[in-house]
């Protein structure tokens, strides 16, 4: 049966951005198989579940392809089956909800000064 390393294939489904942040992470103790924390090195196996903790979410993952390489983004969601259960995936929705693009200026006006500073914080705060 063929197996590959859990931060490679992290990495190649896309999960983690770089094969470096998913090696930290095994090794911080955020990567989990049958609930016990793995190292980088652990040899996963297809129908494996994966518990990951990325940015404050806990994730889980059913291990359907192994792969080595990289691979685009429609081809990588074909290697696995997203289990992370609905209460989290609305944890992720609800965090940005409320989130205002940041302000911008017209071009060539430079930074505010001090004045228009506060001008600017009078006007948040009165929003708020």
């Amino acid at each position: 049966m063929k197996k590959v390393r859990i931060d490679k294939w992290l990495w190649s489904v896309r999960i983690f951005k770089t094969r470096t942040i998913a090696t930290d992470a095994c090794k911080s103790g955020k990567i989990k198989v049958k609930e016990t924390n793995v190292k980088p090195s652990y040899m996963v196996e297809v129908g494996e579940m994966i518990h990951v903790k990325k940015d404050g979410f806990n994730m889980m993952f059913e291990v359907v392809d192994l792969i080595e390489k990289r691979v685009g983004a429609p081809i990588a969601q074909k290697c696995y089956v997203n289990h992370t259960t609905e209460e989290e995936l609305n944890k992720y929705k609800d965090w940005f909800i409320g989130k205002a693009a940041a302000e911008q200026r017209e071009k060539g006006a430079g930074r505010p000064t001090k004045k228009e500073r506060r001008t600017i914080d009078k006007f948040k705060s009165d929003l708020f």
